[in-house]
């Protein structure tokens, strides 16, 4: 499986807005940007955000049906969650199971709420990532 993560615009202007099945988002010149994951994304895809500063959270987890939209953002480090050499980008950003899993740990840990709904995506992903 290949897993993704997508930019999904300025967080304060889009994230009130977001709903499970959203197809675009706001971009900073007020039109709409459609979501458009690799066509080879057939695993986990991860929606970003980014927040005042630079700082990047993920704010969707969608994967077959399931479709969440975290309650609690998750702060993305690039070293942590997108392994050596990749940043954050307007461009899809592939990442391997290891990451995709350290990810969905992650945003569990912080939306305890959602545990069950995330867990089980997570445990599509086999083994532990920690």
């Amino acid at each position: 499986m290949r897993h993704a993560l997508l930019y999904s615009g300025n967080f304060e202007n889009n994230f009130t807005a977001l709903k499970p099945g959203a197809t675009s988002f706001t971009g900073s010149d007020g039109a709409a940007h459609a979501l458009t994951w690799p066509n080879d994304a057939d695993g986990v895809r991860i929606s970003f955000m980014e927040k005042t500063g630079k700082h990047f959270v993920a704010v969707r987890v969608q994967q077959g049906a399931d479709d969440i939209i975290l309650e609690r953002a998750l702060l993305l480090e690039a070293s942590r969650h997108l392994g050596g050499g990749k940043r954050f980008g307007p461009e899809p950003i592939v990442i391997n199971d290891d990451m995709a899993k350290l990810i969905l740990e992650d945003a569990i840990d912080r939306n305890d709420s959602q545990r069950a709904e995330l867990g089980k995506i997570r445990m599509r992903l086999s083994t532990p990532a920690k």
